[in-house]
C-alpha cells in the first residue's frame, strides 16, 4: 500500500466499538491525520459501549487515507447479521449499526475491506495471524479469494458464503478444497485462528492464557516453526487473553482485551514501541 510520507505508523488492536478508548488512544499518541496512519487489526465492532460510533469514525479515517483496517470475525459477524443470515446475540451490541440511518452504506464499506494487509514491505496484517503452514504470498493471495466474494455485486454470491462461513470443518488447509469449505477455511485462519497442530490443523474451543492446559498436540499457531515469519514480522489482534504479548521479534499481538475492562493497545511500527490506554468505561468504578 502507497500512501503520503508518514511520521509514524501505529496498528491498533480489537476496538470492538469501544469508541471511548479509541478516542483517549489517539490523544495518548498524538495522533496527526496529516503525518501518521493508523492500521487496524479488525474487530472494530461488538461488545463494546458504542459499535456504530466506533465504525464511523474508523470509516471516516480510512476514507480520508489516514488509516486501513483487515476485518476481523465480529466484523464479518455483523455483516451475516446486515443481511438477514444470523440473528445477533444480545452480547454482540451491534443493533446500533443495523438501526442507523447510514447503515446500508455502513456494511457496504466494511465487507469491501480486506482480510490481510501489508503496512509496509517486512510486515503483514491480519486479524488472528497467519498459520504456519502458509508463506506471505500464499496468505495475502488466499486473503483475496475471500475478499472477491465478499465484495461481490451479487448478492446472492455474498449471501451463500456467509450462510456457509460458521463452522470449523475443515479444521486443515489443503490445496485442493474447494467451493464454500476452501473459503471457510481461509477465513477460520485469518480471523478466528489461535490453536493449531504443527501440520496447521486448527483447534477452536480455547481462548485463554498461555499458562492455561491445552489439548493435546496442539499449541499457539505462533509457537510453530513459520514460513512467514522467516520473511516478516506478523501483527494481529483476536486474542485478548494474550493483552498485547511480544511474542518474539516476528510476531506481535495488539489485543489488550479493552472490550473486558483491560487496555487499548498501539504499536508503532518504527520503533516498536508499545502504547496504551485503560478502558475509561471500567475505570470509573
Amino acid at each position: 500500500m502507497t500512501h503520503k510520507n508518514i511520521r509514524y505508523n501505529y496498528v491498533i488492536g480489537d476496538v470492538q466499538g469501544c469508541f471511548e478508548a479509541l478516542k483517549a488512544l489517539l490523544k495518548k499518541i498524538q495522533f496527526d491525520a496529516d503525518q501518521d496512519f493508523i492500521w487496524f487489526a479488525g474487530d472494530l465492532v461488538a461488545r463494546g459501549e458504542n459499535s456504530v460510533g466506533a465504525l464511523r469514525f474508523i470509516k471516516k479515517l480510512v476514507d480520508h487515507g489516514v488509516a486501513a483496517t483487515v476485518l476481523g470475525n465480529h466484523d464479518l459477524n455483523l455483516l451475516a447479521v446486515a443481511r438477514g443470515i444470523k440473528k445477533a446475540k444480545d452480547k454482540d451490541k451491534i443493533d446500533d449499526v443495523i438501526h442507523a440511518l447510514e447503515s446500508d452504506d455502513l456494511i457496504d464499506w466494511l465487507r469491501k475491506q480486506p482480510l490481510c494487509l501489508f503496512p509496509n514491505d517486512q510486515t503483514i496484517l491480519t486479524h488472528a495471524g497467519v498459520p504456519c503452514i502458509w508463506n506471505a504470498k500464499q496468505t495475502a493471495e488466499l486473503a483475496q479469494e475471500v475478499e472477491a466474494v465478499l465484495r461481490s455485486d451479487d448478492f446472492d454470491i455474498l449471501d451463500e458464503f456467509l450462510k456457509a462461513m460458521y463452522g470449523t470443518e475443515p479444521a486443515l488447509w489443503a490445496e485442493d478444497l474447494t467451493g464454500n469449505d476452501r473459503l471457510r477455511c481461509i477465513t477460520n485462519y485469518l480471523t478466528r485462528m489461535r490453536l493449531s497442530d504443527a501440520y496447521g490443523r486448527l483447534e477452536f474451543s480455547f481462548k485463554d492464557a498461555l499458562d492455561e492446559p491445552m489439548s493435546e498436540g496442539f499449541k499457539p499457531w505462533f509457537e510453530f516453526e513459520s514460513e512467514t515469519a522467516k520473511t516478516h514480522q506478523i501483527i494481529f489482534g483476536h486474542w485478548a487473553a494474550l493483552e498485547g504479548k511480544t511474542i518474539n521479534a516476528q510476531i506481535q499481538n495488539v489485543d489488550g482485551g479493552c472490550v473486558w475492562g483491560h487496555q487499548l493497545i498501539a504499536y508503532r511500527l518504527e520503533n516498536k514501541e508499545i502504547f496504551s490506554v485503560d478502558n475509561p468505561m471500567f475505570s470509573s468504578f
